[in-house]
């Protein structure tokens, strides 16, 4: 059943929302988005990393009465039904379902999603090209993105769609932007090509992957826009930097993947405070200059690089599941995605209702950070 949307509910500045990277983590946005939806919270641009973006694919191509049901489709079908008797195997304990779950996805794939590549049977040092070295095809992805996503109404602009792919030869990272080009399916898959489960998608000749293992959190897009507009930023992070302390390899390597994808989001969100700010200060001195020499080319150059707008970030942060592991990113099992899509309805609920876009704002600051998980 489908959310019904009341009428639009008005917000100081453009809305945006900002998806990281996390595969099955990705379940929890859907229940943020389907918060946002049920309040009339309308989005003017959507900012996504592999996951996200084709989370962000989805309702930046689809009218806006159909978003959130493509993303409740989307998600369905890339949920594993597979049902595990684990009573059929005496002496397994409780949590054994979802492990071997997690080992069929591992050798099967996910329907819709992706399948195992027969070449990488050749071997790691099987020379296939990087748009055919890894373990998985994602041909089934492409099917999935163009029966669920119109690109047409995906690149008419409304709601901006941007998302991040690194280049695999040069190593830059690009963000690929409607307002400044055609994008298709290949942008889209680009963003989720993770290596080397995935292989590099080529867009003008060039080979991409993930944005994911660049910056997965890519919150500075809105920042640095240019022109830049004031906004509400709801920052939706499915990686936690902060956890417990690790005792097994096992909990070692889900905190170093917690921590690498999370993408260093807080001393990204403190420099872009600072440097906010200073776009402030520049612009209450240029005030303060006289007149004859606030109108000279110089002066206004150098004037030109402060800013009235202002930002209100919301972060939304996942929580930890019980039972997460370092192979939480393909838990496609129904409880799985129903937990995380729970969680981040919870908390976009919670924040919508804090209406933190209301509070006050010291005027020379300019960007305030609102935490939904501090309440």
């Amino acid at each position: 059943m489908t959310a019904k949307q009341p009428a639009r509910l008005a917000l100081p500045g453009q809305v945006v929302l900002v998806l990281q990277g996390g595969g099955a983590l990705g379940a929890y946005q859907l229940g943020v988005y389907e918060a946002m939806h049920e309040a009339g919270i309308h989005v003017d641009w959507v900012i996504g990393t592999s996951i996200g973006a084709i989370n962000a694919a989805l309702i930046a191509g689809n009218a806006p009465e159909h978003r959130f049901e493509r993303l409740e489709e989307f998600w369905h079908r890339v949920t594993d039904h597979t049902r595990l008797d684990v009573a059929a195997w005496p002496g397994l304990g409780p949590d054994w379902d979802k492990t071997l779950a997690k080992l069929m996805i591992i050798s099967g794939g996910i329907a819709g999603f992706f399948q195992p590549n027969p070449a990488s049977w050749f071997g790691p040092l099987a020379r296939l090209g990087v748009d055919r070295a890894s373990f998985y095809k994602i041909a089934p992805l492409r099917d999935t993105l163009v029966s669920l996503v119109d690109f047409e109404r995906l690149n008419a602009g409304h709601p901006r769609l941007t998302v991040g792919a690194v280049n695999a030869r040069t190593g830059a990272m690009h963000y690929f932007d409607s307002r400044d080009q055609q994008l298709n399916v290949e942008h889209i898959m680009s963003s989720g090509a993770l290596p080397p489960a995935f292989p590099a998608v080529r867009i003008d000749g060039e080979p991409y992957w993930d944005g994911g293992i660049y910056s997965n959190t890519p919150v500075e897009v809105v920042l640095d826009d240019k022109p830049r507009n004031s906004s509400v930023i709801f920052s939706v992070q499915v990686w936690n930097p902060a956890g417990p302390e690790p005792e097994s390899i096992w909990q070692i390597a889900e905190r170093q993947k917690d921590i690498q994808y999370a993408s260093r989001t807080e001393s990204h969100i403190a420099r872009q405070q600072q440097i906010h700010r200073l776009r402030h200060v520049i612009r209450e001195l240029a005030k303060r200059v006289p007149d004859a020499e606030r109108n000279t080319n110089d002066v206004q150059q150098l004037a030109a690089w402060g800013c009235e707008t202002t930002m209100r970030l919301i972060k939304l942060a996942a929580p930890r599941l019980d039972g997460d592991d370092q192979l939480k990113d393909i838990d496609f099992t129904p409880a799985g995605i129903a937990a995380r899509r729970r969680a981040g309805y919870e908390a976009a609920m919670r924040a919508i209702a804090a209406r933190p876009w209301e509070a006050p704002m010291d005027p020379i600051e300019g960007l305030s950070v609102y935490s939904a998980d501090e309440e």
